[in-house]
């Protein structure tokens, strides 16, 4: 139901909307959050990696260098001419292990700064390169003399540049580092607080949606319990309107039954009175009477006819003599004219009840009577009328094929028929209930309150 008519969005939809939007804030917040942490910590691996393979480069820079200082100064020392080409051969694995790192190695920060450091880390490199060289390439026979010399003025300052330079890298490279994971750290702390704020913004933004839903929803009930209230009172009203319909319905089948009762029916007797005088004066004259009677007997038809259309719309019997008489009267009738076997049983109804009661239940034996004949192919019937404490029953069942709720639907006759019937019970405040009888045809159950009986105790 939309709210109030107005064509806004359902309840169900109302909801569905906020919790929809409730869902989407916390999904994009949770993956621009992922998105940001993972980024962070992609930085913070990759910097963790650039550090270690640069401080293992730069270890292994200084470690070949120192060992490419203990080559030229065994080879200073070693007296065998021949051992020069193997210490040659040592230190060029050396200076291929020192190139090796040299083109691996990447600052930390990989700034304009650390680049050019770099830079001259290599040619202080390329330097103690050469320096060795020369020194291998002077006189041999003066090895033995100079190598103090050599290794002190020569050899030992450029491998001491090169490990301080080295230091020097290495030293850079972990405070770069320790800033970098600062940066990170600072970087991480804002990205916590961010974390936290759109957390908020959006806990807030969801306490938003789901007030304006509830305020919404609240709004679609109360819109919907006035609905119902209108819908109840209308209810109540066509209710009211239906039993005045049916109380206005009764009194115009009594007006017009005795309307034909003394009006018609007095008319019909007189006419039959007056043939019946001209008939005796044409017999005195000797004259033909033929066409006498056959009118006379035609008015006789149409009389008998008006008297029972008079009983059938509303029997005065009902009036004078209360229920039981009346459906006697009715019953015995109602097996002369359709052959169905129909019994009568009463308990407990000597005392007359309200007019309203009964002339409710003869036409609900009238009706049932009625779809018994047209629908249930039934050669017996029964009714019982049961006066209990507080309540009237009347249970009327056949032996015919049954009652299905969906056929009878469907096939329902006009006129009173099954809802006339309930909603005939339902101003009286009673039940109707309809099931199979033990014989496998259709029971009617009616079960109304006993108020209203009167004092008068009925005939019959």
């Amino acid at each position: 139901m939309r709210g109030g008519g107005t064509g806004g969005l359902t309840l169900k939809a109302a909801l569905l909307l906020g919790f929809g939007l409730t869902l989407g804030l916390w999904l994009v917040t949770g993956y621009q959050l992922t998105r940001r942490i993972s980024a962070l910590e992609r930085d913070a691996t990759a910097a963790n990696a650039r550090y270690t393979k640069a401080q293992e480069l730069l270890s292994t820079i200084r470690a070949q260098a120192l060992l490419g200082s203990v080559y030229v100064r065994d080879a200073l020392l070693d007296p065998d001419p021949s051992s020069v080409e193997l210490y040659r051969g040592r230190l060029e694995r050396v200076y291929t292990e020192i190139d090796r790192a040299l083109q691996q190695y990447v600052p930390v920060t990989n700034s304009p700064g650390e680049r050019r450091r770099a830079d001259d880390f290599r040619r202080e490199i390329g330097a103690f390169r050469a320096t060795i060289l020369d020194v291998l390439a002077t006189d041999r026979n003066r090895w033995s003399t100079d190598a103090r010399r050599l290794l002190d003025t020569r050899v030992m300052p450029k491998r001491e540049a090169v490990i301080r330079l080295s230091d020097d890298a290495q030293t850079l490279n972990r405070r770069s580092f320790v800033e970098q994971q600062a940066g990170l750290a600072t970087i991480y702390a804002a990205a916590e607080r961010q974390m936290w704020v759109r957390l908020g913004v959006a806990l807030a933004a969801s306490l938003a949606i789901g007030l304006l839903a509830t305020l919404y929803a609240a709004r679609l009930e109360n819109r919907l319990t006035l609905q119902l209230e209108r819908d109840h009172r209308n209810t109540r009203d066509l209710q009211r309107l239906s039993a005045k319909l049916i109380t206005a319905q009764e009194e115009e089948r009594r007006t017009i039954a005795r309307e034909l009762h003394d009006e018609v029916g007095q008319v019909l007797t007189a006419i039959n009175v007056e043939l019946s005088l001209a008939k005796r004066a044409l017999d005195g004259y000797g004259a033909p009477t033929t066409s006498l009677d056959t009118a006379q007997a035609i008015t006789n038809g149409a009389l008998h006819t008006v008297r029972d259309l008079s009983r059938l719309l509303h029997p005065s019997i009902l009036d004078d003599l209360g229920l039981p008489a009346a459906l006697t009267a009715y019953i015995g009738g109602f097996k002369t004219r359709h052959g169905l076997d129909v019994s009568l049983h009463m308990d407990g109804m000597q005392q007359r009840l309200a007019p309203q009661t009964e002339a409710t239940l003869y036409r609900i034996v009238q009706e049932a009577l009625t779809n018994v004949v047209r629908h249930a192919d039934a050669r017996a019937c029964r009714v019982s009328l049961q006066r209990q404490a507080n309540t009237v029953l009347l249970t009327i069942e056949d032996d015919g094929r049954g009652f299905d709720p969906e056929n009878d639907r469907r096939k329902e006759p006009r006129g009173l028929g099954l809802i006339g019937i309930r909603e005939r019970v339902s101003h009286l405040r009673g039940t109707v209930t309809l099931s199979r009888s033990p014989e496998g045809g259709a029971r009617l159950s009616v079960d109304v309150p006993a108020s209203g009986i009167t004092p008068e105790v009925a005939h019959g």
